[in-house]
């Protein structure tokens, strides 16, 4: 009996020693050093740095391309309107007097315009028609009409447009522009009107070619 109680303590000093034992923490395990590639990185910087200069340099292209466009566009568009001004300027009616083919200041002024863009444009023709009141006979106002739209023609051609650029023609009282029959509707038939028969598709201005100026 002696020798198992002193047995008894000598196990349980083992047990203790064993249980601190696995209460031990394990040693930290040193970490294991990562080797920077400097090469790689370099090259990833340059290809980068590639990639970039190539995107802005695309940008400015697309930047470039885009204000080009919108150049061409705006100066389509500023001939365009300046060939409907130059139009609008040719057809432009002049009017006459009362049993008269005599060119008023107004009527002048009117030619001075067409006078500039056909001096502008060597190309360019017209056909000038004119027209009188319903007053009077057929035949006296097809005479009539014949000698406004050659007075409106002698102006032209006593300031340089040669004669074979213009055509006249008369349409006597045949063709009103007013259907009424008195003093107002008469003064908008008594006049001359011009038509482009050639030239007219390409018109050149004349200040960036430096030309001047019924009865």
């Amino acid at each position: 009996m002696i020798r198992c109680s002193r047995a008894v303590p000598a196990f349980l000093a083992g047990c203790l020693a064993l249980a601190a034992c696995a209460k031990k923490t394990p040693p930290a395990v040193a970490p294991v050093p990562v080797r920077v590639n400097q090469d790689s990185i370099n090259a990833a910087n340059a290809s980068r740095i590639r990639a970039d200069s190539i995107a802005r340099a695309e940008q400015v292209r697309r930047d470039a391309e885009a204000r080009a466009r919108a150049d061409a566009d705006r100066l389509a568009a500023e001939r365009s309107g300046a060939i409907a001004a130059m139009r609008s300027t040719l057809a432009q009616v002049i009017y006459f007097d009362y049993d008269s083919d005599a060119l008023s200041d107004d009527a002048r002024a009117k030619l001075d315009a067409k006078l500039a863009i056909l001096t502008a444009n060597p190309a360019l023709r017209l056909r000038v028609g004119g027209s009188t009141d319903e007053r009077g006979s057929d035949e006296y106002n097809l005479a009539l009409g014949q000698r406004r739209a050659a007075a409106a023609k002698r102006y032209l051609a006593q300031h340089g447009i040669g004669e074979d650029r213009l055509e006249v023609i008369s349409y006597g009282e045949e063709r009103p522009v007013a259907q009424g029959h008195d003093d107002s509707s008469w003064s908008q038939n008594r006049r001359a009107e011009f038509e482009i028969t050639a030239g007219g598709d390409q018109l050149t201005s004349p200040m960036r070619n430096g030309s001047g100026g019924g009865r």
